[in-house]
């Protein structure tokens, strides 16, 4: 008898592999080194989804991201903060001799938490300088780039993700 099983009813950040999960430590370090992720929204039952540099705040266990203050992600953020968050990075390609068992290596962490734009001055200025300090770590503030000001920070969107649980696997 084969009995399905409604994987919908399972957590959200269960994986389905369990040889390939990763523990904390691991997805820890893999969003310290990632590049980008990418952020899903929702409004009105449809998905959208948008590919940000971001920083992960480890001592605060957050995610932060930045972007402008009009637009679909800084609306679908406001109405509802349900976020999906993902970041990856492929490995070998596995060619094969049937079309069905070719493949890639990846690695990859999912965050659900949930998202805000951040109002509180002196939070934007810290997220804003922990992702310059992870994308230009040879520069520095106030000698190579005038640090954002008070001004530059309400107009634009500074996101924080509050991680509520997360998976990462590798294969």
């Amino acid at each position: 008898m084969n009995i399905i099983k409604d994987d919908t009813q399972q957590p959200f950040n269960k994986i389905r592999r369990a040889e390939r999960a990763k523990d904390d430590a691991w997805i820890r370090a893999f969003l310290h080194r990632a590049p980008f992720g990418s952020m899903a929204t929702v409004h009105d039952e449809q998905p959208f989804i948008v590919t940000r540099n971001f920083v992960y705040d480890q001592a605060a266990h957050t995610i932060y991201l930045h972007g402008a203050v009009k637009g679909r992600t800084y609306e679908n953020v406001q109405a509802n903060g349900r976020v999906c968050f993902s970041a990856s990075e492929m490995g070998r390609l596995l060619p094969a001799k049937r079309a069905v068992n070719f493949g890639v290596e990846y690695s990859g962490v999912v965050v659900f938490g949930r998202a805000k734009v951040v109002t509180d001055i002196a939070e934007a200025r810290h997220g804003m300088q922990l992702l310059l300090d992870k994308y230009f770590p040879h520069l520095q503030p106030g000698e190579d780039y005038e640090p954002a000001t008070d001004s530059d920070l309400r107009n634009t969107a500074v996101y924080r993700i509050d991680i509520e649980s997360w998976s990462g696997k590798e294969n």
